[in-house]
């Protein structure tokens, strides 16, 4: 099954978007690894933290990895440099919104999507909220 790597510059912003996901998909879910904060309340990423969360999380389909802000872009890139690089190629980043995006990529690894479905479907989470203001918008 698809893993999912979290990177967020906050450890409690990650976990709730975590626990909101899980909580689609009941005990048959991804593993779903976290790699966010300094420490419990330290904010900041550690490329290092991300690389053990990659490693953790990646399984022969691969893993997909979603991130907070820019510079957890940076890291992730500087983590995918201290991995294997057979492991580094089945790491797939997304831009995807952390929230909408990572509740769509858990529903559909738990089916048992490959990384590119998952990427997919992360990508897609944000129209429905994008279709539904733009209708709003028009209505007014």
């Amino acid at each position: 099954m698809t893993g999912i790597v979290v990177v967020s510059h906050s450890r409690a912003l990650a976990e709730a978007a975590v626990g909101l996901a899980t909580q689609m998909v009941g005990d048959g879910g991804p593993v779903i690894e976290v790699a966010a904060g300094l420490s419990e309340t330290e904010l900041g990423t550690d490329a290092a933290a991300i690389s053990e969360a990659l490693e953790r999380a990646t399984d022969e389909q691969g893993v997909v990895v979603f991130m907070d802000l820019g510079s957890a872009l940076m890291s992730t890139e500087t983590a995918l440099e201290f991995l294997d690089p057979d492991l580094a190629e089945r790491v797939h980043l997304t831009w995807a919104p952390l929230v909408e995006g990572l509740v769509g990529a858990t529903v559909a690894a738990a089916g048992g999507a490959d990384p590119e479905r998952v990427v997919s479907e992360a990508e897609l989470a944000v129209e429905a909220k994008k279709r539904h203001l733009a209708t709003v918008t028009e209505d007014d």
